[in-house]
Order: structure tokens, then C-alpha cells, then sequence
């Protein structure tokens, strides 16, 4: 058996899909339906059991889940960055998934969870590493809280326990993320709309458009999580890594191959609003040398393939 916690969201479910695929179906699938157009992301897929969160948090509490668990796919978090409680966000990104860790533990179940390049705030060196930590809001913090806590613990611990900083991931089952859907699918959705991309003016020593992210398909964030959880089988790593291409690109590429394959719009470039333009990140770019040495060696889609991948899947939506 194997579980994914966000099972229902954007990068969960994706990984039960690409399971599937793989041919496993013993899934269980753990979330919190409150917007419940998520669902829809499950409809394709195939799982052995739903829990909700809060009932799956009691059974792991009780030690009364009854099956062999394989893995553990850590995906279930408060992803709005905009959040503002942070008792909330505490709640659901850092108890939850400490109470996570100490179940996979003490069953020594591999343990794959997702942490956040949001961790680094406005720093411009992008190593795991706590000199270049730190957030610039509370969801950036909560990440880097489990992260510190991690740190600690993954040496008591006696199977795989990976960390896996996201950088900007985009992909085919966002959709449902309304307003905390990346770039790319928001300018794709722009473009298709009004023909239009809105790009932010300069910032910093950025030109218009110009400012850096490092943006990864969501397909290689599932191999990679699949790889740490999976494919290295009975062997044991522990680490935190960045999960990121190790390239930065423009906003204006994204625009610019969107407009190219729609065969269709322009780039309009707006005033960045006073309200972000001091939490503003205008580069980002993974380091992955770490991922590389812990055997991680697969190329990462390029920003042109990997839109051209998903908007052949968007149009159809």
C-alpha cells in the first residue's frame, strides 16, 4: 500500500496518476475535500481507499492503520502563500506533517515529503543550507519549520526521509488552484482569454518581463519523488534538496512560447502593485548539485517542452 497525502491536489495527483501508470492501484489517498472541485483531479485514477485528513491523523495517532505501508508520498500542506494565520498554517504544514514523520519512523516507511524553495525569501544563492534561509511570509516559514525539525530527526530515523524543495512547478492538474495556479498556466489561460500575457514591469536590475524563476514541470517533480520513494528500493537516503531544473528562464519566454504555439496574442506589461513589490522574488534558480549526488541524473524537461506537454493537455480541459 502505498499513500499520498494532498491526493486531490496538483502535485498529489499527479504522483497517484503516474502510480497508476506504474500499475499500482494499492493507493490511499488522504486529503481534505473543502473545495471540492478538487476532486475531479482523482477522477482518472484509481485508489483502494479515501480517508479525510483529520481521520487519517487520527489512525496514524492510534497506530491503528492496518496495512503495509511502502511509501509515504508527503503532499498535503496549506499552499496559499497569502495566508495570513499563522496559527493555522503552523497546523496543517508543520504539526501534521511531524506527526507524519514520527509514524514512518517508528514503522520505518520511506518517507518523501514537500517542503518549498520559499524557504530562501529573498536570498540569491539557492543551496540547502541554513545560512540562506529565510522566509518572507508564514507559509515560507512553516515549510522551514518542518525543515529545521527534519534536520533533527531524520538521524533517529532508519529509512529514506527526502525533503523536496519545490521551485516554481507548474503543470497539467492545476487547474483547481484558482489564484495559486503558477505562471505559466495563468498566462496561458490569459492568452487564450484575452490574448493577452500581463507581465510585470521592471523590478530591481530586471527589465520588463525579465525577471528569473526557475520553473519545472510538474512530471519531473513526480519522477523525482517517485525515484526517492521507489526506485531506489531497501537503500536508505536522507537529505533536504532542492527540486528544480538548476536553469532560471524569463516570464517573457513563458509569454513569448505560449503566444508561439497558441498562433496568437501579445505581451502587456503592468505596474508591479505596492503590496508585493517588497516580498517580491525577482530570481530564483535550484542548485541541484545535491540532487545530483544523491543519484538523482535524469535531464528535466525544457520550459519550451514542458509547456508545449501541458497546454496540449489544457486545451483539452
Amino acid at each position: 500500500m502505498y499513500i499520498v497525502t494532498g491526493a486531490s491536489g496538483f502535485i498529489g495527483s499527479s504522483i497517484v496518476k503516474e502510480l497508476n501508470n506504474r500499475g499500482i492501484t494499492d493507493i490511499i489517498a488522504v486529503d481534505r475535500l473543502d473545495k471540492s472541485d478538487k476532486f475531479k483531479n482523482l477522477c482518472d485514477c484509481i485508489i483502494t481507499d479515501y480517508l479525510d485528513r483529520d481521520e487519517f491523523l487520527e489512525k496514524i495517532n492510534a497506530d491503528s492503520l492496518k496495512c503495509d505501508v511502502k511509501a509515504v508520498f508527503h503532499q498535503g500542506a496549506c499552499s496559499d502563500t497569502t495566508e495570513l494565520d499563522g496559527q493555522f498554517m503552523l497546523k496543517n504544514n508543520f504539526s501534521f506533517s511531524k506527526d507524519l514523520a514520527h509514524y514512518v519512523a517508528k514503522h520505518e516507511i520511506p518517507f518523501v515529503y514537500a517542503s518549498s524553495a520559499s524557504v530562501y525569501g529573498s536570498n540569491k544563492v539557492f543551496v540547502e543550507d541554513p545560512k540562506n534561509e529565510e522566509p518572507l511570509n508564514v507559509y515560507g516559514y512553516s515549510k522551514l519549520a518542518f525543515d529545521q525539525y527534519m534536520r533533527e530527526f531524520m538521524p533517529k530515523m532508519n529509512s529514506t526521509a527526502i525533503g523536496l524543495r519545490y521551485f516554481n512547478v507548474y503543470g497539467q492538474r492545476e487547474i483547481y488552484k484558482g489564484k495559486m495556479a503558477s505562471m505559466v498556466y495563468q498566462l496561458y489561460r490569459q492568452v487564450k482569454n484575452t490574448g493577452k500575457a500581463k507581465l510585470f514591469e521592471g523590478t530591481e536590475n530586471y527589465s520588463a518581463g525579465e525577471q528569473r524563476r526557475d520553473f519545472v514541470c510538474v512530471k519531473d517533480v513526480v519522477d523525482v519523488n517517485l525515484f526517492f520513494g521507489i526506485e531506489i528500493g531497501k537503500e536508505v537516503k536522507k537529505g533536504i534538496l532542492n527540486c528544480g531544473t538548476g536553469k532560471s528562464r524569463t516570464f517573457n519566454d513563458i509569454a513569448k512560447t505560449i503566444i508561439e504555439i497558441n498562433k496568437n496574442g501579445e505581451i502587456e506589461y503592468i505596474p508591479i502593485p505596492d503590496s508585493i513589490r517588497i516580498k517580491y522574488q525577482s530570481f530564483t534558480e535550484a542548485d541541484i548539485t545535491n540532487l545530483r549526488k544523491f543519484g538523482y541524473d535524469r535531464p528535466f524537461m525544457s520550459l519550451e517542452d514542458g509547456i508545449k506537454y501541458c497546454m496540449d493537455y489544457w486545451d483539452k480541459m
